[in-house]
């Protein structure tokens, strides 16, 4: 019995505020108001995270910094009833901060620092399946110094190295059937990635393409686990012990146009796959193996839909919309509430002001989560919801 309640402590835990799965794209509060459509239209030193190759838009020094609030809503609805359970709410701002320095006329280099991904949620303690998902928060912060050179007149090219750090903090509930006790698990990794991205002018002030590749990185958490209110007749076997647990973080392909029919229009669209495929299953390794065992997931690959438009009302002045389309990556046969999860439809709009040499953008989203069903025997029903992000970046430029 208590293998079975053990196997299901899983690393992860997602939220409404971010794209499917776990991965975040708000790195930016000017990309978070035209729907992330970013691989073709970021050209200031947040493009470090969006298309290395961009930051040669930069003319000579551009310094971006910023966080937001994401304010989550994700509902449980078991199957046969009308009861519906929603998780609470974890504020843990991503911040992002970029920097770019233009050494010629075709070369420039940068530093990013910024969250590709993060999860935060807790349960209410009376929900039905908190052995199942209680309480967790991940984060993995990139540290990306990035390279950009323009190969040719038409032709931008951009690399970028990412050094990894990941941290996590999970609780579960464990059921003893005449008590309750709890497993608290923290812990931390460091990994690898690389980036490289391509601009390419396709008509002058017309038409550009972008296009940009993120690796797959892979993690290996270490941590401590810790059990409270074990029963003594189970003390021996829930000790607390160290633990350790790899996880494969997707890597992206990215594909973007950006059309300018005036000086004061311009309209972005992006198409993004995401490569979670690469997540088959969850293990964490305890220090007692007959505690170890693995959680299948058989992720999805899955394409996303951005679209964005930004108006210049006046010299100093502009005004964005946007909207998104984000498919969950989890199968029905694997989606539970350690890592609930929905289809998400995003609506964004916000503004940016610039008096040089410093700029504010602010941004703004609604997400709709619509019905995704799990079909999980015992923990089947549906997850839907909500949420908001509330985005504000600082830039500053010298030319």
């Amino acid at each position: 019995m208590m293998k079975k309640t053990l196997s299901i402590l899983t690393l992860l835990a997602a939220g409404t505020g971010h794209a499917a799965g776990f991965s975040f794209d708000t790195h930016s509060a000017r990309a978070t108001s035209m729907g992330f459509a970013a691989v073709a239209n970021m050209q200031d030193s947040s493009a470090i995270a969006y298309n290395a190759a961009n930051i040669l838009g930069v003319e000579k020094l551009d310094i971006t910094a910023g966080d937001l609030i994401t304010l989550p809503r994700i509902n449980f609805t078991a199957e046969g009833t009308d009861r519906t359970q929603a998780f609470d709410t974890l504020l843990a701002p991503p911040p992002h901060a970029f920097g770019v320095y233009r050494l010629n006329e075709k070369m420039a280099v940068g530093l990013g620092l910024f969250v590709p991904f993060a999860a935060g949620s807790k349960w209410p303690d009376d929900f039905d399946f908190r052995t199942r998902g209680y309480k967790a928060q991940l984060a993995t912060y990139h540290l990306n110094p990035t390279f950009a050179y323009q190969a040719h007149p038409r032709l931008r090219v951009g690399v970028g190295v990412s050094v990894i750090r990941g941290t996590v903090d999970i609780e579960r509930k464990l059921n003893f059937v005449s008590s309750e006790g709890t497993v608290e698990l923290g812990g931390g990794a460091w990994g690898l990635a690389y980036n490289a991205g391509i601009q390419l002018t396709i008509l002058d002030k017309l038409l550009q393409f972008g296009g940009q590749f993120r690796s797959p990185s892979s993690l290996t958490f270490k941590g401590d686990v810790d059990f409270r209110d074990i029963p003594p007749a189970f003390q021996t076997q829930l000790r607390d012990q160290s633990v350790q647990s790899t996880v494969q973080f997707p890597g992206s392909a990215s594909a973007g146009l950006l059309f300018t029919p005036s000086e004061r229009l311009s309209i972005a669209f992006d198409l993004k796959l995401m490569l979670w495929s690469t997540f088959e299953e969850f293990t964490i390794e305890f220090d007692d193996p007959s505690l170890t065992n693995p959680l299948p997931k058989f992720w999805e690959n899955t394409w996303n839909f951005h679209l964005g438009a930004e108006f210049k009302v006046t010299e100093n002045f502009l005004v964005r919309l946007g909207t998104a389309f984000d498919r969950a990556p989890s199968p029905e046969n694997t989606l539970s509430p350690d890592l609930p999860d929905a289809d998400r439809y995003r609506l964004a709009a916000g503004v940016g002001y610039a008096l040089n040499p410093v700029r504010v953008d602010l941004g703004y989203q609604y997400i709709f989560l619509g019905n995704t069903k799990s079909t999980i025997p015992g923990i089947s029903g549906a997850y839907d919801g909500d949420g908001h992000i509330f985005g504000l970046t600082l830039g500053y430029s010298l030319k």
